[in-house]
């Protein structure tokens, strides 16, 4: 991995490796890395010239590194080695450092996926400079500006030339926001063709056996602003945390992002409340796929875990997949609720049967790659 923080591209070497990209892949953290590694090894069998750049938002070998072993993807040609900071300084920092390796090596096309910082900062440059931006994961909305991830959607989606919807309620907000038909591809979900090509690879019995767990245990991911950056949000979601595992185990792999804010509020007071480090790609999915029910804020869980059928509450005022709701084993709920709901979901027992997306089959990242083969020609 090149490691690039410098000004101006000076390494021969990295001039050299980078000069030919016809598709830039943008990546910056962990939800990206599973929704890239199916385009990226499609249109790598079509023979499509292809660089991959990490902006080092999640720079933690837990968030970061560990998916590329996992999931299989090449090693970035470049780091921008951006780290954590405000949303301001993270996107400002990622900007900087594409505009000039964009300037330099005059990519035909940017990939950039889902609603991070970095997908911001690529988007902006990209359209600035008059590079074609491809948005994998269009279309998706919440209708709450309060979160950060949404105003990232709207830029994004608006400055895109090519946007791959994984869902009809994506493409519908899309057209009813103005953006031309033809930008707009139906194509799937290639997070979710990251997870039926791993599926036998998530061993439930092994990780529960490294980390002791009974039979039966619930997991909670919890991050978002929402819900641990304010001090009385924060004291209630650990009361509400505490209540569920009144009744049944909890294990809870933590993001950095709230961890302290949550330990002071008394989150691991509780016995039967385990906090562990983030998890590797396969490692989570075989916990969550032995899981009773899932408590979470995040929304590529919200789609893992309508894959694999498992409950999932989540544990806030809205979604922007509501197709995990219609289609799924999803359910949204307040910390209030959530003992209650956590109770009759364990009553009622995994769903009997569900419906699957539309699209949700494994081939999303080979649609995208035609789409973008045919932008190439």
């Amino acid at each position: 991995m090149h490691d690039w923080r410098a000004s101006s591209i000076d390494d021969e070497s990295t001039r050299s490796l980078m000069s030919a990209a016809a598709v830039l892949h943008v990546t910056g953290a962990r939800p990206n890395f599973p929704k890239a590694a199916p385009v990226i090894r499609a249109l790598d069998q079509q023979g499509v010239n292809q660089r991959l750049v990490h902006t080092g938002q999640h720079y933690d070998e837990r968030m970061s590194e560990v998916f590329f072993r996992q999931l299989g993807l090449p090693e970035p040609d470049v780091n921008l080695g951006v780290g954590s900071g405000s949303h301001a300084r993270q996107t400002a920092d990622a900007m900087t450092g594409l505009e000039t390796l964009m300037t330099e090596t005059a990519p035909a096309v940017t990939v950039v996926y889902g609603d991070v910082n970095s997908a911001l900062a690529a988007a902006l440059v990209s359209a600035k400079l008059g590079i074609p931006v491809a948005h994998v994961e269009a279309g998706l909305r919440s209708f709450d500006r309060s979160m950060p991830e949404e105003i990232n959607r709207i830029v994004v989606d608006h400055v895109s030339d090519l946007l791959f919807a994984t869902s009809h309620d994506a493409v519908a907000h899309l057209g009813n926001e103005g953006i031309a038909a033809e930008k707009i591809h139906l194509v799937g979900n290639p997070m979710i063709d990251t997870l039926l090509a791993n599926l036998d690879r998530f061993d439930v019995t092994g990780i529960r056996t490294a980390l002791a767990l009974p039979d039966k245990y619930l997991v909670a991911t919890l991050h978002r602003p929402g819900n641990v950056d304010d001090t009385a949000d924060v004291i209630g979601l650990v009361k509400a945390m505490h209540a569920v595992a009144d009744q049944i185990p909890v294990i809870l792999p933590l993001h950095p992002r709230g961890r302290r804010h949550l330990e002071d509020a008394g989150l691991l007071s509780h016995r039967a409340l385990r906090v562990v480090e983030p998890l590797g790609y396969l490692e989570f999915l075989g916990l969550v796929r032995g899981a009773v029910a899932v408590v979470t804020d995040s929304g590529g869980v919200q789609e893992e875990t309508t894959m694999l059928g498992t409950p999932c509450l989540t544990l806030r005022p809205n979604t922007e997949r509501p197709i995990t709701i219609t289609h799924g084993t999803n359910r949204l709920v307040t910390q209030a609720a959530l003992a209650d709901t956590v109770a009759s979901t364990i009553a009622a027992g995994p769903p009997a049967s569900r419906r699957t997306p539309p699209l949700w089959d494994g081939a999303a990242g080979e649609r995208i790659a035609d789409v973008l083969t045919e932008l190439l020609r």
